[in-house]
Protein backbone atom coordinates (compact mmCIF):
# COMPACT_ATOMS: atom_id res chain seq x y z
CA UNK A 1 0.00 0.00 0.00
CA UNK A 2 1.39 3.41 -0.95
CA UNK A 3 2.07 6.18 1.53
CA UNK A 4 -0.83 8.28 0.20
CA UNK A 5 -3.30 5.41 0.48
CA UNK A 6 -2.23 4.81 4.06
CA UNK A 7 -2.77 8.49 4.88
CA UNK A 8 -6.23 8.44 3.29
CA UNK A 9 -7.12 5.30 5.22
CA UNK A 10 -5.83 6.81 8.48
CA UNK A 11 -7.94 9.93 7.87
CA UNK A 12 -11.10 7.97 7.10
CA UNK A 13 -10.71 5.59 10.03
CA UNK A 14 -9.76 8.43 12.38
CA UNK A 15 -12.77 10.58 11.53
CA UNK A 16 -15.16 7.63 11.64
CA UNK A 17 -13.89 6.55 15.06
CA UNK A 18 -14.13 10.13 16.28
CA UNK A 19 -17.84 10.22 15.47
CA UNK A 20 -18.35 6.83 17.12
CA UNK A 21 -16.54 7.96 20.27
CA UNK A 22 -18.83 10.98 20.56
CA UNK A 23 -21.86 8.70 20.36
CA UNK A 24 -20.36 6.43 23.04
CA UNK A 25 -19.81 9.44 25.30
CA UNK A 26 -23.44 10.44 24.87
CA UNK A 27 -24.70 6.91 25.59
CA UNK A 28 -22.54 6.66 28.72
CA UNK A 29 -24.18 9.84 30.06
CA UNK A 30 -21.24 10.61 32.34
CA UNK A 31 -20.21 13.76 30.55
CA UNK A 32 -19.21 14.23 26.94
CA UNK A 33 -15.91 15.36 25.48
CA UNK A 34 -15.37 19.16 25.62
CA UNK A 35 -16.13 19.85 21.95
CA UNK A 36 -19.35 17.85 22.15
CA UNK A 37 -20.13 19.68 25.38
CA UNK A 38 -19.88 23.01 23.56
CA UNK A 39 -21.96 21.85 20.60
CA UNK A 40 -24.58 20.41 22.97
CA UNK A 41 -24.76 23.81 24.65
CA UNK A 42 -25.45 25.37 21.25
CA UNK A 43 -28.13 22.76 20.55
CA UNK A 44 -29.79 23.50 23.88
CA UNK A 45 -29.62 27.24 23.33
CA UNK A 46 -31.10 27.08 19.83
CA UNK A 47 -33.41 24.14 20.60
CA UNK A 48 -31.86 22.15 17.76
CA UNK A 49 -30.18 18.75 17.26
CA UNK A 50 -26.56 17.86 17.87
CA UNK A 51 -25.93 16.91 14.23
CA UNK A 52 -27.22 20.24 12.90
CA UNK A 53 -25.33 22.35 15.44
CA UNK A 54 -22.14 20.34 14.98
CA UNK A 55 -22.22 20.93 11.23
CA UNK A 56 -22.86 24.66 11.62
CA UNK A 57 -20.23 25.05 14.37
CA UNK A 58 -17.64 23.16 12.36
CA UNK A 59 -18.43 25.13 9.23
CA UNK A 60 -18.02 28.42 11.11
CA UNK A 61 -14.63 27.39 12.47
CA UNK A 62 -13.70 26.18 9.00
CA UNK A 63 -14.11 29.72 7.68
CA UNK A 64 -11.71 31.00 10.36
CA UNK A 65 -9.13 28.34 9.54
CA UNK A 66 -9.51 28.98 5.81
CA UNK A 67 -8.58 32.65 6.18
CA UNK A 68 -5.71 32.03 8.63
CA UNK A 69 -4.00 28.66 8.12
CA UNK A 70 -5.82 27.03 5.23
CA UNK A 71 -3.15 24.32 4.83
CA UNK A 72 -4.89 22.47 7.69
CA UNK A 73 -7.93 22.00 5.47
CA UNK A 74 -7.94 18.72 3.62
CA UNK A 75 -9.66 15.39 3.24
CA UNK A 76 -10.02 14.83 6.99
CA UNK A 77 -11.56 18.29 7.38
CA UNK A 78 -14.30 17.52 4.87
CA UNK A 79 -14.82 14.04 6.30
CA UNK A 80 -15.22 15.56 9.77
CA UNK A 81 -17.80 18.02 8.54
CA UNK A 82 -19.87 15.30 6.86
CA UNK A 83 -19.40 12.23 9.06
CA UNK A 84 -18.88 13.02 12.73
CA UNK A 85 -22.39 14.28 13.51
CA UNK A 86 -24.04 11.42 11.66
CA UNK A 87 -21.76 8.78 13.19
CA UNK A 88 -22.34 10.18 16.67
CA UNK A 89 -26.13 10.04 16.40
CA UNK A 90 -26.04 6.57 14.81
CA UNK A 91 -23.66 5.10 17.40
CA UNK A 92 -25.63 6.50 20.31
CA UNK A 93 -28.90 5.12 18.94
CA UNK A 94 -27.31 1.70 18.39
CA UNK A 95 -25.87 1.49 21.91
CA UNK A 96 -29.10 2.66 23.53
CA UNK A 97 -31.06 0.05 21.57
CA UNK A 98 -28.68 -2.69 22.75
CA UNK A 99 -28.31 -1.53 26.36
CA UNK A 100 -31.69 -0.28 27.51
CA UNK A 101 -30.91 0.04 31.23
CA UNK A 102 -27.15 0.48 31.57
CA UNK A 103 -25.60 -0.04 34.99
CA UNK A 104 -23.11 2.43 36.44
CA UNK A 105 -20.33 -0.06 35.74
CA UNK A 106 -21.23 -0.34 32.06
CA UNK A 107 -21.49 3.44 31.76
CA UNK A 108 -18.05 3.88 33.31
CA UNK A 109 -16.65 1.30 30.90
CA UNK A 110 -18.24 3.10 27.93
CA UNK A 111 -16.85 6.44 29.11
CA UNK A 112 -13.31 5.08 29.55
CA UNK A 113 -13.45 3.39 26.16
CA UNK A 114 -14.68 6.61 24.54
CA UNK A 115 -11.77 8.62 25.99
CA UNK A 116 -9.18 6.20 24.64
CA UNK A 117 -10.97 5.78 21.30
CA UNK A 118 -11.26 9.52 20.75
CA UNK A 119 -7.57 10.04 21.51
CA UNK A 120 -6.55 7.22 19.18
CA UNK A 121 -8.85 8.48 16.41
CA UNK A 122 -7.52 12.03 16.70
CA UNK A 123 -3.94 10.78 16.56
CA UNK A 124 -4.64 8.88 13.34
CA UNK A 125 -5.94 11.78 11.31
CA UNK A 126 -3.61 14.35 12.89
CA UNK A 127 -0.61 12.30 11.83
CA UNK A 128 -2.05 11.47 8.40
CA UNK A 129 -1.54 15.17 7.65
CA UNK A 130 -4.49 15.37 5.27
CA UNK A 131 -6.32 18.07 7.13
CA UNK A 132 -7.91 18.08 10.56
CA UNK A 133 -11.29 19.09 11.93
CA UNK A 134 -11.66 22.83 12.31
CA UNK A 135 -11.90 22.51 16.10
CA UNK A 136 -8.71 20.46 16.34
CA UNK A 137 -6.99 23.02 14.14
CA UNK A 138 -7.30 25.66 16.87
CA UNK A 139 -4.96 23.88 19.28
CA UNK A 140 -2.64 22.78 16.48
CA UNK A 141 -2.34 26.33 15.14
CA UNK A 142 -1.66 27.71 18.63
CA UNK A 143 1.10 25.14 19.19
CA UNK A 144 2.70 24.63 15.78
CA UNK A 145 2.21 27.98 14.05
CA UNK A 146 2.15 30.49 16.91
CA UNK A 147 4.38 28.57 19.36
CA UNK A 148 2.19 29.51 22.32
CA UNK A 149 2.75 26.22 24.17
CA UNK A 150 3.04 22.47 23.69
CA UNK A 151 0.11 20.88 21.86
CA UNK A 152 -1.14 19.15 25.00
CA UNK A 153 -1.30 22.52 26.82
CA UNK A 154 -3.10 24.25 23.94
CA UNK A 155 -5.56 21.37 23.68
CA UNK A 156 -6.33 21.47 27.40
CA UNK A 157 -6.93 25.22 27.13
CA UNK A 158 -9.43 24.99 24.24
CA UNK A 159 -11.14 22.03 25.90
CA UNK A 160 -11.55 23.86 29.20
CA UNK A 161 -13.06 26.84 27.40
CA UNK A 162 -15.65 24.54 25.80
CA UNK A 163 -16.40 22.92 29.15
CA UNK A 164 -17.00 26.28 30.83
CA UNK A 165 -19.32 27.48 28.06
CA UNK A 166 -21.12 24.13 28.03
CA UNK A 167 -21.63 24.14 31.80
CA UNK A 168 -23.29 27.54 31.58
CA UNK A 169 -25.74 26.33 28.95
CA UNK A 170 -27.04 23.02 30.24
CA UNK A 171 -24.60 20.63 28.56
CA UNK A 172 -23.90 17.22 30.09
CA UNK A 173 -20.90 17.82 32.36
CA UNK A 174 -19.41 14.87 34.18
CA UNK A 175 -16.37 12.71 34.78
CA UNK A 176 -15.95 12.08 31.06
CA UNK A 177 -15.78 15.80 30.39
CA UNK A 178 -13.15 16.47 33.03
CA UNK A 179 -11.03 13.43 32.12
CA UNK A 180 -11.09 14.30 28.43
CA UNK A 181 -10.34 17.97 29.03
CA UNK A 182 -7.16 17.16 30.96
CA UNK A 183 -6.08 13.90 29.33
CA UNK A 184 -6.96 14.28 25.63
CA UNK A 185 -3.77 16.16 24.78
CA UNK A 186 -1.37 13.77 26.56
CA UNK A 187 -3.21 10.70 25.22
CA UNK A 188 -3.10 11.97 21.63
CA UNK A 189 0.59 12.71 21.96
CA UNK A 190 1.23 9.19 23.32
CA UNK A 191 -0.61 7.58 20.40
CA UNK A 192 1.26 9.85 17.98
CA UNK A 193 4.63 8.73 19.28
CA UNK A 194 3.82 5.06 19.80
CA UNK A 195 1.51 4.18 16.94
CA UNK A 196 0.59 6.73 14.27
CA UNK A 197 4.01 8.19 13.53
CA UNK A 198 5.79 4.79 13.56
CA UNK A 199 3.10 3.52 11.17
CA UNK A 200 4.05 6.12 8.60
CA UNK A 201 7.77 5.85 9.31
CA UNK A 202 7.54 2.18 8.43
CA UNK A 203 6.94 3.42 4.87
CA UNK A 204 9.96 5.72 5.26
CA UNK A 205 7.85 8.80 4.53
CA UNK A 206 6.95 10.18 7.97
CA UNK A 207 4.15 12.69 8.24
CA UNK A 208 4.55 16.12 9.76
CA UNK A 209 3.74 15.96 13.46
CA UNK A 210 1.55 18.42 15.28
CA UNK A 211 2.92 17.82 18.72
CA UNK A 212 5.40 20.05 20.46
CA UNK A 213 7.39 18.78 23.41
Amino acid sequence: MTDKKIRVLMSLVGVTLTGMSVGIFQAAALGTDPATCFVTALANFFNSTYAICFTLFTAALLVVVFFTKRHYIGLATLLSLCLIGIMADTTRALIESMITNPTLTSRIFLMAFAVVLLSFASSLYFTADMGVSSYDALAIMASKDYNLAAFRVCRVTTDLFCVIVGSLNGADIGAGTVITAFMMGPFVQWFNENFSEPLLKSKQQPAATYTAC
